[in-house]
């Protein structure tokens, strides 16, 4: 399928900030949009280059939109660590420094002030809006934007909104529960999407929200049943995870999923949950092949360079992202041909597989390629 075929320009280009793995660009390219991708990373680097993702390795507050004039989408999943319940916390406790700052440098203030004493890992959520800034205020915005981020920055995300809202965009930002997109993780990500002069929604849930100990065929039905470990993964025999995962250390508080249940967060430190079957043994553990698959990536996606899990963890979901990113061009997903493209391996799989159509005209005013 071509993008012409797919409802896309043949040339949409998109410029993807703190671009990890490739959560984002899989995506992209499933819907047929080019991506480059700019990530410092030496291990998410190699990564990407063995999967064929255009990548400029380097630090994002060393390049600027105007060096990116083709690209009419801005996506961006800046570093979660500082911000993070798993991580230390710094990001959390200086979001009203970082609010302030995103004022300051949407009415040309200078921002630095506030920031003195905030690190420079927590301050990178705001530079995302420096290149949509710098974009309106050279004459040549972006059309479309995409930003991700854990849920406790979903203040920011507000915050930004609230300038777009100024530069005549049509902006919304939510925290979107992972599941509900058919991805087989429990996993919530605080989304924003922009675009310009034209109606922006968010993706609509294909999938029912999971509940603990209700069954995946109760609920809404027309929406389909969440998806479980269990369906995504090649294993013989039913098991248990135990996780570490928000247990503060206290080995009582040690999350527990069953394979007929999606995945609890996939972090860094998946390869540390414990994987136990019915016959006692308890000392398996996840590939980087499954992890990722609990992460929507193909299953030979070329995972390269140290600390896949860590890779793994960062990224954002390939069929979530894919939800997103058509919702940015005021598209929504065929589920059916998501479902499909989700069967394929990665370098089999042509640019444009995922098959979108238009939202209904009463929530969003034209596709995105109308207004180019």
């Amino acid at each position: 399928m071509t993008r012409e075929q797919n409802g896309l320009p043949s040339e949409l280009h998109m410029v993807d900030l703190f671009a990890g793995p490739g959560g984002l660009d899989v995506a992209a390219r499933w819907l047929g949009i080019s991506v480059e991708g700019i990530e410092w990373d030496d291990d998410a680097c190699e990564t990407r280059r063995a999967a064929g993702l255009s990548t400029i390795q380097g630090d994002v507050r060393a390049y600027e939109a105007k060096e990116f004039s083709n690209a009419k989408v801005l996506a961006g999943g800046p570093p979660c660590q500082t911000y993070t319940v798993a991580g230390s916390g710094s990001g959390r406790r200086a979001l009203s420094l970082v609010v302030t700052a995103a004022r300051r440098m949407a009415s040309g203030e200078d921002a630095e002030t506030v920031l003195t004493t905030v690190d420079e890992r927590t301050r990178l959520v705001l530079e995302p809006l420096r290149w949509i800034l710098d974009a309106h205020r050279a004459g040549d915005a972006f059309e479309s934007i995409v930003l991700e981020q854990v849920p406790a920055v979903l203040p920011v995300w507000r915050t930004i909104r609230e300038v777009l809202l100024g530069l005549d965009y049509s902006c919304e930002c939510e925290v979107l529960q992972t599941e509900q997109y058919g991805v087989p993780q429990t996993r919530r990500r605080a989304i924003l999407i922009a675009r310009r002069k034209t109606a922006v929604v968010l993706p609509k849930p294909t999938h029912r929200p999971f509940r603990q100990d209700v069954s995946k065929e109760d609920g809404d039905q027309a929406l389909r049943p969440w998806r479980t470990m269990e369906e995504t993964l090649d294993r013989p025999t039913p098991f248990t995870v135990i996780s570490n995962y928000g247990t503060g250390g206290d080995p009582k508080n040690r999350g527990r999923r069953r394979s007929d249940q999606p995945s609890a967060t996939v972090t860094g430190k998946i390869s540390r949950n414990r994987i136990e079957t019915p016959d006692g043994d308890d000392g398996d553990r996840f590939t980087s092949e499954e992890a990722g698959a609990l992460q929507t990536f193909p299953r030979d996606y070329p995972w390269s360079g140290r600390d896949k899990s860590q890779q793994i963890g960062n990224a954002i979901p390939p069929r979530l992202a894919a939800h997103v990113l058509a919702a940015a061009l005021g598209m929504e997903v065929d589920t059916d041909s998501l479902d499909d493209v989700m069967t394929r391996n990665w370098f089999e799989t042509e640019s444009g597989s995922v098959a979108v159509r238009p939202v209904a005209r009463t929530t969003a005013a034209s596709t995105l390629f109308e207004t180019i």
